[in-house]
């Protein structure tokens, strides 16, 4: 019996770190960004439709740095500097606003196509909206839902442009959200942010990106 339970409990995380490759590559050659599409369209590609089967967003995470390293390697860390120091330059323009680099970029994860995620912090969300029409940006507006806390959801404006062959998000916020990140889709805590003096600091000690 115990054999026969160790034998189940084996196969079951096979299948979870089976998919969890699989949806890694999905991110990482398929240009999906969000974890719960790419879980599941892994699980239907191999079709398995347990949902207990399905990896978690940190496992997938793992799993993508794994096939980076592994399949990517410098291209990808050349993708995450020139981001990085992509993002100084906009911080900088943006002082105003208070930015903090989020997501992908900062996490180290970011290839060719992903576009640099900053947010702002300010109390009129117009004011972003007039600073963008005064220095002539394109920007287009979206709207993305926003977890603040287990408890709080917030409808937030997202400025997307392309400046110099790469992509930005603008997320507007409020102020009060400076002092305590919007939790993250990856494992529901609080994003990693950077200031731009942590950014600066990132890529003087960190000169190889990856």
């Amino acid at each position: 019996m115990a054999r026969a339970h160790q034998y189940a409990a084996g196969r079951h995380e096979e299948r979870r770190r089976r998919l969890a490759h699989e949806a890694a590559r999905l991110m990482a050659e398929g240009g999906i960004r969000d974890y719960q599409q790419a879980k599941r369209k892994a699980a239907s590609r191999m079709g398995i439709h347990d949902e207990a089967a399905l990896p978690r967003n940190e496992e997938i995470d793992q799993a993508l740095r794994e096939y980076q390293r592994l399949f990517r390697g410098p291209a990808q860390a050349n993708a995450v500097r020139a981001r990085r120091e992509a993002a100084t330059g906009a911080m900088e323009f943006l002082a105003r606003f208070q930015p903090r680099l989020a997501g992908p970029v900062l996490e180290g994860t970011a290839d060719e196509d992903a576009p640099v995620l900053l947010h702002l912090h300010v109390d009129d969300p117009d004011a972003v909206a007039r600073f963008l029409d005064e220095h002539a940006i394109p920007a287009e507006p979206r709207t993305r839902r926003v977890r603040l806390d287990r408890a709080r959801e917030l409808d937030a404006i997202v400025w997307m442009f392309d400046a110099d062959g790469l992509g930005f998000e603008l997320l507007v916020l409020p102020e009060a959200v400076l002092r305590q990140a919007p939790l993250s889709p990856l494992n529901e805590r609080p994003m990693q942010r950077a200031s731009l003096a942590q950014l600066r600091a990132l890529l003087q000690h960190d000169p190889g990106a990856g």
